[in-house]
Parts: C-alpha cells; structure tokens; sequence
C-alpha cells in the first residue's frame, strides 16, 4: 500500500517535471523569436486581469502582488508549487475526493503547450482556481450540506481565498497543501479506517456471510464457522478451528454489538446478524461519508476547548473538554417523520432552565392538540391556554369556531413532574426551536433505536449533565442545582462561559481505541450523501492499493 501510493506519486511528479521542461522551452524559444519579452508580460497581465471576474478574493491577492505568478514562471519557487500541487492531487483518493475534479491530465497538457504571454495568464488563474477548489474541498468538503438534505442547516466554514493563495507564497507549498484537511483525531481516524478497509476489501474483504439468521452460544457446525471467520477478518477476534459457539465467540459478539449499537447480550440474533453480514463495501460508503461530514464542521477557531456534541444516530450526548470525552448520557432525538426529524447544526449554549415551562410549539398546538379541542374544549387539561396578553383562557366558550390558521392562542405546561421537558432544560437559542432537555418518558432510553421526539433532544441523565456544566463555575454544582430545583420556581441559569453545542449525524465513527463503529442511517441522510458524492466523481477504491 505504500510502495503504490509513492509509486504514484513518484509518477505524476515525473511527469510534470517532463511537461514543465517541455514549457519552459517553448516559452523561452517564442520569446527568442519575438523578442517581445514586454509584450508577452503585457499579454499575461491582461489575462490574468480578465480571468479574475468576480472573484474579489483571488483577485486582491493578484492586485497586490501586481499581478505576477505564483505557478508559471521559471522561478525554482514557482516550479515547486507546481509539484507540490500534484503530488497533493495524487493523494485526494486517500481523502475520498475525485481526482478527475482536479483534472490533472488537463493541467499537464496545458503545461506542456503553453507559448504565448496570453496562454500563461490564462494557465495562472486556471492552476489558481484549481488549487482553491482543492483546498476548500479538502478543508471545508465538496458538498453543499443544504442542497442534499434539508435537515442538514451547516454553511461550509471555507476559507478566505486570498488568504490561502498568500500562504503559498508565505510558505512551503508542501507544508500548505499537507495541512489542509482536518487536523481532528476523529478525521485521522477516519482516514486510517478508510485505507484499511480499502486494503482488506482488495484482498477478499471479510470472507462469506453467514449462512444463518440466528445463532446463539452452545450451537456448533458450519454457520458457527463462518460467523467465527468472519468476526476474525474483521478483527474481533484470534484465528480458531473451533466450530461451537464458546466463550471467546460470545465476547466477540458482544464486542461488535457494542461498536453497532445493540444490545451486548453475545447473542447473534437477526438483527446483529445482519450487521455482521453488512458488507465491507457499504462501510466504506460511511467511512468516506463521515470523512465529507467532518470536513463540514472543520472550523477555524474548532469545535471550542469546551463543547457538546450528539450524535444524533448514536442517540448520545457528550461533553469534551480539550477533546477529550468528559461526560456522557444516552439521548432520544426526532422521530423519523419528515417534519419531526431533528436537524443537523451548530450553535451556542447560553443558560439552562430549572422547572421550565413547556411553551408547546405551533406545529403541535394545530395539528395534534386542536383537533381534540374542536371536539372537547376541556381537552389536554394538564395545558394551560394563553391569550396574547399572557392570560389563562377559559375552556367554557369552546374552540370548534377556530381553524390551524385562525387559532389565536398559545399553550403552556406549567413546571412539574408531569411537564414534558421534566426538571431542566439547556437552551442554546436558535432558529429552529431545539434544545436538550430532561423527560418523564425515562423507558424510552431502554430501546436501541430512540426516535421519539418532536425534534428536541431529551437526556437520560440531564442532572448529571448539569452538574457537569455547572462544575465549571460553582464550587459545589450539585447542591446549587438542587436547590433550585426544590424551590419548585422556574429559574434561568446563565452559562459563565458558553459552550458549542455540535448536532452531528455520523453512520461511522471512531472511538481513541478499537474497532470503528457503525449505526443505521435513520433519516436516509447519509445514502443522499454518498449519492451526491458518487455524483461529482468519487467512487469506491476497492482494487490493489
């Protein structure tokens, strides 16, 4: 695997080197010729100038510079951000980034015919654009998240143009290129999983599935043999001629359940055997899935030293600190219904409310709680029904004259044990009306797959999740918390500090040590992305690397 990736770039740098030689000597002859050195400056700068079109970032960088190169001179620094380009375009597979995008072929036929002034201006702005294209692809990903899904509400965090055309010139170009992609644990992670699998699937991938729809331990035979097989090409565990279903079997199996979300009960029934028989090919889909996703939220000032992420398909929330995990709870987000399904963002913890109120959000007041007043004005008693002014409504007049459009009136819960987001809630305020809050419906976090919500994210352990926010500005968190909460009073605690709050949605993802880990794509979002990305050119690298 390394001998092919040097051989390849060894290979492309080779061949550049042939196409600028070729270049520089054609250039050198034409100027020869003409003797028209001016001319041909004056003819570069002219199609540098009109290239730029509305490119305001590209083109201050090329005004301040008066327009001279960065690629297509015969200057040794010039000649080596020429290299470096190419050698980092022959590693974009690596990243699962199409290296048709970049058109190297192209570029280095270009290389090699360019004459004129006029050619290289054009070939300038040209090896620029590219480079810009490769960066923000690599940095900030190749998609755009809205396009693809609307649940996914991320603004790339691409980089300014001119800025990273300067650093080209600042820097050593390789160095430039090299840190370009995300420099989070998570994504090298990633990438190594990635170039594994890749090598694992050119040799055989994970052997035959498992001829079984069930087996549990204490069974023996020839299922029992290729489910040992196949755990072992996975790396779950040692190499064995044993046909039963021992112990080291079942730990194996409890050991992939837990890296798959399941119950770790060692029993491989149906539905962990049909992760088992998943192939290699589909979780190479969601490596390079969650590579573009990680290339999302690669922000330039980062995640924040202290931050909340959810996983909204591994239904938990976790606190890190200096990137490291911290704290962690089990989580129920949005039910799959299109308009109940929880969004993909970030944004900025602020506060958290003891004993809050349900303020019930329109959808639900029109569609699910107006309907039952229509018929029964003394419906969903346990809300109360409130004017514009802030008044308690009577139920004696009746709603039946009210449509979802013409009802006037807001609903609220007061707090309580019974209040839909129990005993606290933590607000990060945004557009779309989610938060993570505390919930009566404690059974739900028993289930593997926990879609259930309207939207918002409900906690398991949501007072421990406030002691751990809290420890960070009060000497003694929890009995400041609780004794807030036995005031019985809605209170509003502000953050000291704010904290990031990042809801991600990852297929696959890494842990600091064992195997990757894989859920079910519950809202269809990352077989979009994989779609989109097959689209602009990427594909499976499955044969000999």
């Amino acid at each position: 695997m390394k001998f092919s990736a040097m051989h390849r770039r060894k290979s492309w740098t080779t061949a550049l080197i042939a196409a600028g030689a070729i270049w520089l000597a054609a250039g050198t002859a034409q100027a020869q010729e003409n003797d028209g050195f001016s001319f041909q400056v004056t003819a570069y700068k002219q199609a540098v100038a009109e290239q730029l079109g509305d490119d305001e970032q590209m083109a201050a960088f090329y005004r301040a510079r008066g327009f001279g190169p960065i690629w297509t001179s015969d200057a040794p620094e010039d000649r080596a951000r020429r290299l470096a380009l190419i050698e980092a375009f022959s590693m974009a597979d690596d990243h699962g980034l199409p290296v048709s995008r970049y058109n190297k072929d192209m570029l280095m036929a270009k290389l090699a015919q360019v004459q004129t002034g006029r050619e290289r201006g054009l070939l300038e702005v040209e090896l620029s654009q590219i480079y810009l294209r490769f960066a923000r692809d690599l940095q900030s990903g190749m998609l755009v998240p809205a396009r693809i899904d609307s649940g996914i509400k991320r603004k790339l965090p691409h980089r300014d143009g001119q800025m990273l055309l300067q650093r080209l010139v600042d820097e050593d170009p390789r160095a430039v290129l090299r840190s370009l992609a995300p420099n989070s644990p998570e994504y090298a992670r990633l990438m190594r999983a990635k170039l594994k699998l890749e090598h694992r699937i050119a040799h055989g991938g994970w052997g035959s599935v498992v001829p079984s729809g069930s087996l549990k331990p204490g069974q023996s035979g020839g299922s029992v043999v290729a489910l040992r097989n196949r755990l072992t090409k996975m790396g779950y565990m040692r190499r064995s001629l044993s046909s039963r279903y021992d112990d080291a079997l079942q730990a194996a199996v409890q050991e992939f359940q837990e890296d798959h979300g399941l119950k770790a009960d060692g029993v491989a029934g149906s539905g962990t055997m049909r992760q088992i028989n998943t192939s290699p090919e589909q979780r190479l889909k969601s490596i390079m899935v969650a590579m573009e996703r990680e290339r999302w939220i690669n922000l330039p000032e980062g995640l924040g030293k202290r931050h909340v992420k959810v996983n909204l398909v591994n239904y938990h929330a976790q606190i890190f600190d200096d990137n490291k995990l911290t704290y962690e709870t089990k989580s129920v987000i949005g039910h799959q219904d299109l308009d109940r399904r929880t969004p993909e963002f970030s944004d900025v913890m602020e506060h958290m409310v003891i004993n809050p109120s349900w303020y019930v959000p329109r959808s639900i007041i029109v569609n699910e709680y107006l309907p039952l007043l229509r018929g029964n004005p003394g419906a969903v008693g346990h809300l109360e029904i409130i004017d514009a002014r802030g008044r308690v409504v009577s139920r004696g007049h009746g709603f039946a004259k009210y449509s979802a459009r013409t009802f006037p009136f807001s609903m609220r819960q007061p707090p309580g044990p019974r209040n839909a987001l129990g005993s606290v809630k933590f607000m990060f305020p945004n557009k779309y009306n989610i938060y993570l809050h505390d919930t009566p419906s404690q059974h739900l976090f028993a289930r593997e797959v926990r879609t259930f919500s309207h939207g918002c994210i409900r906690l398991d352990d949501p007072h421990d999740f406030a002691y751990a926010l809290l420890a960070k500005q009060h000497h003694d968190p929890v009995n400041y918390f609780k004794s807030i909460l036995n005031s019985r009073q809605e209170t509003h605690v502000d953050l000291e500090v704010d904290v990031p709050v990042h809801l991600i949605y990852r297929t696959a993802f890494t842990k600091a040590k064992g195997q990757m880990n894989y859920r079910p794509d519950v809202y269809g979002r990352d077989a979009k992305i994989w779609s989109a990305l097959v689209n602009a050119g990427v594909n499976l690298r499955t044969g000999s690397i």
